[in-house]
């Protein structure tokens, strides 16, 4: 009787897979209209949640999580790797970054035999000289494809440190222990480059001296260029190669005077942290999260909440903030379909990724933290299941 009722248990505690068919409890995860979540997973240095909202007809937020060996042998190093990638003007950027920033990543990796700022550099680097390629090769049929581009946050657990990786104005935000007071503070880990802030705008005039209208304010809003909010990302090659701002190009994307030098930069700003035992978690997010919430607001929803779904509630959280701003209720703001949705919100997307500090030095010593067995996790957060070769939507829109 006692095995019948411990296999029930088992039963209703297995986890499900989700309307895609994935068997592997670690990959799979669920579809609730434009919700997509992964209430819980493992990851050789803890546990992981991880939500998606979408907002745009075509989703343009593109995110991951890998756990296992880092590199494209199983002899390690071991760790997690946490990618969350912002797609602007399409989602052909921020999908190509999902299929190849992690790879180059490990192929590095393997040169070098161990992690660092300078792999994650050279990853970010290979991604962007591979997406140049692909608008190169597509520009006669799908010239609009030059206007595509995509922020880029990176995090990884690798011996003991945490590196953070960051192009755009998505943002990482730790959340660590106060003993004394057993508060938990939120400590912002990325650099953000958006040009509403003063430091920005100052590093691009300092890059461009000779251009008084490298950044404009339009509409209350600071813009590089008049076009864009952010001064670094991936793709966006219309303004970083003359050669592609030009016709066909839609017009409102041509700048009047040919430039010499790239207006955007796809280096990212790269910070390592030694992980002590009082880092509780990560929350990684596009920036559609801190629209709504502040970073301590986050952590403390977080810290105050079961680990399993807290990515969703972050969400949904800020959703309700959203519906709040525009006086309206969110079980209405829920009804409101795809594409139209984006004018209440933007795509959101969540990974708080938990550190256990018995497990984050076990996983430095050891195969992924588990003996002789290697502990591979690979998970990405998906939207509405529409084909790859989409094309983006015909007016790539700006961020």
């Amino acid at each position: 009787m006692l095995s019948g009722l411990m296999s029930l248990l088992r039963a209703c505690f297995r986890p499900s897979s989700d309307q895609y068919g994935h068997s592997n409890p670690e990959t799979s995860g669920r579809q609730e209209g434009l919700l997509w979540y992964k209430d819980h997973g493992q990851h050789v240095n803890g546990e992981f949640s991880m939500a998606v909202v979408q907002a745009n007809n075509l989703l343009e937020d593109q995110s991951q999580l890998e756990s296992g060996s880092l590199s494209s042998n199983d002899s390690g190093p071991f760790g997690t790797f946490v990618g969350v990638y912002d797609g602007h003007g399409g989602p052909e950027t921020s999908r190509y970054v999902n299929d190849h920033l992690f790879q180059h990543l490990k192929r590095f990796t393997s040169e070098q035999q161990s992690m660092s700022a300078d792999v994650i550099r050279k990853a970010f680097q290979a991604t962007e000289e591979g997406f140049l390629s692909v608008v190169t090769r597509q520009w006669s049929m799908k010239p609009q494809i030059a206007a595509v581009g995509s922020c880029c946050l990176v995090g990884v657990v690798c011996n003991e440190n945490l590196y953070i990786a960051n192009l755009g104005d998505s943002r990482a935000v730790l959340g660590r222990a106060v003993k004394a007071t057993g508060e938990v503070l939120s400590i912002q880990l990325s650099a953000e480059h958006n040009a509403s802030y003063e430091s920005v705008r100052q590093e691009l005039f300092s890059m461009h001296p000779d251009d008084s209208n490298i950044v404009v304010l339009k509409h209350n809003v600071w813009r590089v260029k008049g076009l864009i909010q952010i001064s670094r990302s991936i793709g966006d090659v219309y303004l970083k190669k003359a050669e592609f701002n030009r016709e066909p190009l839609y017009a409102k994307f041509r700048l009047r005077e040919p430039f010499k030098r790239p207006i955007l930069s796809a280096d990212p700003s790269i910070s390592v942290h030694k992980l002590l035992p009082v880092d509780q978690f990560v929350i990684f997010a596009s920036d559609g999260l801190w629209e709504h919430l502040s970073n301590q607001e986050a952590v403390d929803i977080v810290q105050n909440h079961p680990r399993s779904g807290i990515a969703r509630r972050l969400v949904k959280t800020a959703l309700q903030e959203a519906a709040k701003k525009r006086e309206m209720r969110y079980s209405d703001l829920k009804k409101i379909d795809r594409g139209v949705r984006r004018h209440f919100h933007d795509d959101i997307t969540v990974i708080v990724l938990f550190l256990d500090s018995n497990l984050v030095s076990r996983a430095a010593t050891t195969n992924g933290g588990l003996g002789n067995k290697i502990f591979n996790v690979s998970v990405r957060g998906a939207g509405i299941s529409i084909p790859s070769s989409t094309l983006a939507s015909t007016t790539p829109t700006t961020t």
